[in-house]
């Protein structure tokens, strides 16, 4: 199964959101009247002026009368738009693109966790040039997935892979972001592509933790670097970087303890790490990557804030897609921050994880097909 089709699969609540929503819309306004059709686009033979009798041509007593059907006289022609459209998809609703529906479409990215300001700039690009024109609900689904993605194209970039090694890549979030599970997918991945990895298990506080990371350790072949519970996260990240240097390691990929609620703490624990790990290398760590999950839906603007004060975030990962009916967040991010997104994920197994495409991700959200 190719990660596209799980990745539509699985943002079911997303895109049924966004296409039941966008299918109300439609059906809401399919039966106003149409603007008037410009007079080019009127047949010849239609007047806006109230019927009146013809007079009678008499023919010539020669000339045999022309039968004409009853119902001639009466019948209207559509315009030339309406039979192009009733040709096209006769049985898709339309409505007119207007200032009310646009309203409504911005309301309705906007309860998918868009955000107002990345919601306007979608549906403002949407809109221009096609103001007044009958649209189907397909057609607002393509014309927003390609604003969708034409907002994510600039952040869609894979973690970059340095020459020196070790190459250290820290890892912050949130406790229950996916932070080890993701560290656990990327281990494995890495070592699948021929990279040597060591894991250091950072979050000294969470037993859990330390025991999920060593259950992805010996899945992947990967080596993980535990200390007692409660012990120096610090410590642990230089004996870490021993290791990995004495190892050859390609990539050190460190854990750390994610405490919103006592952010003094987790500043000093992470810029302790930080430190450390520069006495070995001050080009250290390379990468700093924020998990974040993506049913907290508009709270993940706030942790980048925060995380990006505490440390030199360099990219995103996005976890939980599958279980949450606000992807839209992933959009208001790449729209507010610019910060890189690396990679998705939508479910526990190890390629539910994956680099991230932003057209395939605007398709699924909207509710496209492949």
């Amino acid at each position: 199964m190719s990660f596209f089709t799980k990745l539509k699969d699985r943002l079911t609540r997303s895109s049924s959101k966004l296409e039941k929503g966008l299918d109300a819309i439609v059906e809401e306004g399919a039966d106003a009247p149409a603007p008037a059709d410009p007079p080019e686009d009127r047949p010849a033979d239609r007047v806006d002026a109230p019927p009146v009798d013809p007079i009678p041509r008499v023919p010539p007593l020669d000339e045999a009368p022309t039968p004409v059907p009853a119902a001639a006289p009466t019948a209207e022609k559509p315009g030339l738009l309406g039979r192009i459209m009733g040709r096209a998809a006769p049985s898709a609703p339309r409505r007119v693109l207007d200032d009310e529906m646009l309203e409504q479409l911005e309301e309705l990215l906007i309860a998918a966790d868009m955000g107002v300001d990345t919601a306007l700039r979608v549906t403002a690009n949407l809109a221009e040039g096609r103001m007044g024109r009958r649209l189907s609900t397909e057609e607002i689904k393509r014309l927003m997935a390609t604003e969708i993605a034409r907002v994510m194209e600039p952040v869609a970039r894979p973690m970059p892979i340095f020459p020196r090694t070790p190459q250290v890549v820290l890892v912050v979030g949130v406790n229950g972001s996916g932070k080890t599970t993701t560290i656990g997918k990327l281990a494995s991945q890495f070592r699948a592509a021929g990279k040597s990895v060591v894991i250091a298990a950072g979050d000294t506080f969470r037993a859990a933790a330390v025991e999920q990371l060593q259950v992805w350790g010996d899945r992947a072949g990967v080596p993980v670097m535990v200390a007692p519970q409660g012990s120096d996260p610090a410590s642990l990240a230089f004996d870490a970087m021993t290791r990995a240097e004495a190892d050859g390691a390609d990539l050190l990929l460190i854990d750390t303890a994610g405490r919103l609620q006592n952010r003094a703490d987790l500043m000093e624990e992470l810029s302790k790490i930080v430190r450390v790990i520069r006495k070995k290398d001050p080009s250290a760590p390379h990468n700093t990557l924020l998990v974040l999950d993506a049913t907290t839906g508009q709270n993940a603007l706030t942790q980048v804030d925060v995380f990006r004060k505490l440390a030199d975030v360099s990219g995103l990962v996005m976890t939980k897609l599958d279980g949450t009916a606000k992807g839209g967040v992933l959009v208001a991010l790449a729209d507010r921050f610019g910060l890189p997104i690396h990679a998705i994920g939508v479910g526990e197994q190890i390629d539910d994880l994956d680099a991230f495409d932003p057209e395939e991700f605007a398709a699924a959200l909207v509710g496209l097909e492949a």
